[in-house]
């Protein structure tokens, strides 16, 4: 290598990887997550991983993992270790999220969301946040959501608070 590292399209073999500092590993790799290449971001952030097992690095390998392979199950189990670790970090949470909406779990997406902003304010969460939308509480708690009366009644709650 050249020692300037691979351009944005460029695609390096498992040597060169392995020739790699971490920092610049973690940037190729998320510069790729951005990109939507996302094969390329797991490659290079599994190698980061390997180097260093870091919170940051576990979580953007977990995300990395999931949207390349549908691996679901250890990217969630990897994203959790980077927030048992480093619990507040509100990055880790934003990852955990989409990580479960990649997976089409909703409720676990915005529950992860949603503690995330605890630990600290977010722009991307919030965004996400209002991207996914929020339903309100049944407007009859004590019966059920899908309950007609309840549908009903949302409905007309929903057209007088319309902004």
């Amino acid at each position: 290598m050249d020692g300037h590292g691979p351009t944005t399209g460029e695609c390096v073999n498992a040597a060169e990887i392995a020739e790699m500092e971490t920092g610049e590993l973690v940037h190729l790799g998320k510069e790729a997550l951005e990109t939507r290449r996302i094969t390329v971001a797991q490659r290079y952030l599994h190698a980061a991983l390997e180097k260093e097992r870091t919170p940051e690095h576990l979580s953007l390998y977990a995300l990395a993992l999931a949207q390349a392979t549908g691996n679901v199950q250890t990217a969630v189990t990897l994203c959790q270790e980077a927030v048992k670790r480093e619990p507040k970090n509100s990055e880790h949470y934003l990852r955990l999220g989409t990580i479960y909406l990649a997976a089409g779990r909703k409720k676990e997406a915005i529950r992860a969301l949603h503690l995330g902003l605890r630990v600290g304010k977010n722009p991307a969460i919030t965004k996400l946040l209002q991207a996914l939308g929020q339903r309100e509480r049944p407007v009859l708690p004590f019966l059920s959501r899908g309950n007609p009366v309840n549908k009903y009644l949302g409905k007309i709650r929903s057209s007088l608070f319309r902004k």
